[in-house]
């Protein structure tokens, strides 16, 4: 099972603890998660006013191995108005290339994070494989 938590934080939230929204997927071929403004596609949903997050930004995909994997999807522009940064317990952060995939680690957890490019606000979505 691959567990989400998520939450939005502005310049204005810095210093409060921000609400967590939380998802889960069962480890089965196919299985999807998605990150995004679009209430109707994705499971964890951003304030509709954050432009800097696509309407489906990340998807969180089961391979027939049992082993998730995130793509931070193209939207409808040339060059992001975001960036995605991959951080694992124990390695430096990675930024993910607009339109680039990354192993998850299977039984291990982490943390992506959307950050505005205009603005001092980010989504952080943390994660939990359960093997």
């Amino acid at each position: 099972m691959l567990e989400l938590t998520m939450a939005s934080v502005s310049e204005a939230d810095a210093g409060a603890t921000a609400g967590m929204l939380m998802a889960d997927a069962p480890s089965d071929p196919g299985s999807l998660l998605r990150v995004g403004r679009d209430r109707s596609l994705c499971r964890l949903v951003t304030p509709d006013d954050w432009l800097f997050v696509s309407r489906v930004h990340l998807e969180f995909q089961c391979g027939a191995d049992g082993v998730w994997g995130v793509i931070w999807l193209r939207g409808s522009q040339v060059e992001p108005s975001s960036e995605v940064v991959l951080t694992l317990p124990g390695h430096p952060a990675q930024p993910l290339p607009y339109g680039g995939t990354a192993k998850l680690p299977h039984g291990g957890s982490g943390e992506l994070v959307i950050k505005d490019r205009s603005a001092p606000r980010s989504v952080n979505v943390g994660f939990y494989h359960e093997v």
